[in-house]
Order: C-alpha cells, then structure tokens, then sequence
C-alpha cells in the first residue's frame, strides 16, 4: 500500500486504495467523448492508470488502438482487447512513441511532488513528436465543497470528505461508495495545483497546454514544448 493510501471493502483492494470490484461496476462517462475530440482517429493511446479498463474499452470499441498500463495486475485482469503493462507509472519506459498519452483520474494531483514529476516525465518519455497528452484535473472547488454527496443515476452513492487538516499542500481525502449490497471506502493524498502552478508543473515536465478540452478545465490536452528559436533581426523569436 502506498503510504497514506488505504481502501476498505469487498474483493482486492489496489496499492493506492482502489476497490477492484468497484471500478469493474463503475459507468463510463464523458471521457470517450473528451478524448476523440482531441486525438486523430485511429490514434495509438498510452492509457496510464487505466484500472479495469473502464475508458480503455470505450476507446477500443471507437476504433483506437490502447497500450493500458496500471501497477495493479487485479485491475489489469479486468481489460480485454488491450495490450496490457503491470507497472507503476512513473517507472515506464518502454523504449516507445504513442499519438497520444492519456494520464487520467486526476493522478497529477499525487501527494508526493517528485511522485508527480516522475509521472509527467513518463508522459513526456512515450511521447510522439507531434503527438499529445491528455489530463484529468480536479475540479477548481473540489476541496472546498466538502463533505458533498452525489446519486449516480446507476443506483450507487459517492460521499467525498476531508479526512484531516491539510499538510504542507496536500490534502487527505476520504471517499466512500455504497451500492445496495456493498460499500468500498478510499483514503488518498491530494496535491491542489492552481491554474498555474499545473501549468508551471508542465514546463518542468517539457510540455505546455495546447488547450483546455472543457469549459471546466478538468481536462487538457498538452502538447511539447517548444524551445524558443534563435531571433531574426527585426523578428520576434518563436516560442
């Protein structure tokens, strides 16, 4: 278990406290849709942290081609049709280039900042030349409006609530998901990223925001960064 990491409930429970049996239940959302707005059709996806193969399966059924990497060999059971990778994020190199790197469910947001870094450099290794990555942020007032409760319309209840005083920027957070027949809980470590301070996490990283892919900013597509090139006379330099 990753420290400051723990989950409760039936069936294996992942290194960073997810609930297999309950991500194998969880819907898809808009994330297909988010997605093939913003890669080339037909695109080679790295799918980093890609659990059960919730999007993964999605992704697969639009036609795109999915290399899913997750640390969690339980999860990795759950995906069918997909290449499969049982490795910790930030140790990938696969010594290969992707159209597109999809580094979802807000996994730059960990705690630990040279955790993070490790993961954005990884995005960056398996990056074509012209190609993108595609991020999930938290939601701009995801830690201020706690505790909430959300009703999913498949018939299961999300509490999120504080699990204790914010510690040199990270925050505990304590999620809990109950069905009719059972309850799963999760504790993890949150890192909060202003606008920029996302944005200057990308520069260390080599890449820059191409653009926000919704109008909530949760998610980015960013590309590499470009090194200015050398002035011309009487021209302003290129970034």
């Amino acid at each position: 278990m990753r420290d400051g990491y723990n989950g409760t409930g039936p069936g294996a429970i992942t290194p960073d406290g997810c609930a297999v049996e309950f991500y194998s239940r969880l819907p898809v959302g808009d994330e297909p849709d988010v997605i093939s707005a913003a890669v080339p059709p037909g695109a080679h996806i790295l799918e980093l942290g890609s659990g059960v193969g919730r999007v993964t399966h999605a992704l697969l059924q639009r036609g795109f081609t999915v290399t899913a990497v997750d640390e969690s060999a339980d999860m990795l059971e759950r995906v069918h049709g997909a290449r499969t990778i049982c490795s910790p994020i930030e140790d990938l190199d696969l010594g290969e280039t992707f159209d597109a790197v999809m580094l979802a469910s807000f996994l730059v947001h960990n705690g630990d900042i040279e955790t993070r870094r490790r993961m954005l450099q990884a995005c960056t290794r398996h990056l074509a030349e012209h190609g993108c990555v595609l991020i999930q942020r938290e939601g701009e007032d995801y830690h201020s409006d706690l505790p909430r409760e959300r009703v999913d319309p498949s018939g299961f209840t999300v509490r999120i609530a504080s699990a204790g005083p914010a510690e040199n920027g990270v925050h505990p957070v304590r999620a809990e998901y109950e069905f009719p027949d059972a309850v799963w809980t999760q504790t993890f470590r949150t890192r909060p990223l202003t606008k920029e301070q996302f944005e200057e996490a990308l520069a260390e990283a080599g890449l820059r925001v191409d653009r926000y892919l919704t109008q909530d900013r949760i998610w980015v597509r960013a590309v590499r960064a470009v090194r200015a090139a050398r002035a011309v006379p009487g021209e302003p330099a290129e970034e």
